[in-house]
């Protein structure tokens, strides 16, 4: 499959929200409770260091990543990411091809190290990819996730030099 990973436009801001509220209400990723407005939405993705969006070859949007910063100062070196792949779409690598603009996007940019501060333990597609891309783990943060069903579930840090 040929994927095109270009800045989110302001046309593609409906389906960029459209996708990450989707992964928002599953509840089982994202540390955010709160789906996205058009308003808030739009100046969330603006406020980003870069915001890709993944077309695939017919033109449809299949999935999306924000990059920032960390952390400020001293530590503004490491950046920090988040994933979204629409649900009827995962299995395709998309979030593969993500992870890997991602990684050169935060190269280009400056920054020296990408860390994921709480991929959810269960979230096994995603500790597998980071894994085969030499992501290293940094130990286990026990509960430190609260699932939409309420259950607290482990998170596992990760970081990568770039």
């Amino acid at each position: 499959m040929e994927l095109s990973i270009t800045p989110c436009a302001p046309a593609d801001l409906p389906e960029a929200i459209s996708l990450w509220n989707q992964v928002v209400e599953d509840g089982l990723a994202f540390p955010q409770m709160e789906p996205l407005t058009p308003e808030s939405g739009a100046a969330f993705f603006a406020g980003q260091s870069f915001t890709g969006v993944a077309r695939d070859e017919a033109g449809e949007l299949v999935g999306l990543y924000i990059l920032h910063p960390n952390n400020v100062g001293r530590c503004g070196h490491i950046c920090n990411a988040s994933y979204a792949v629409r649900a009827d779409r995962r299995g395709e690598h998309i979030g593969e091809a993500l992870v890997r603009h991602c990684m050169a996007k935060g190269r280009e940019l400056g920054f020296r190290i990408l860390q994921f501060n709480a991929v959810v333990k269960s979230n096994t597609p995603a500790l597998r990819l980071y894994a085969r891309l030499g992501f290293v783990q940094l130990g286990t943060i026990p509960g430190g996730f609260l699932r939409k069903d309420g259950v607290y579930e482990d998170i596992i840090p990760h970081y990568h030099t770039l």
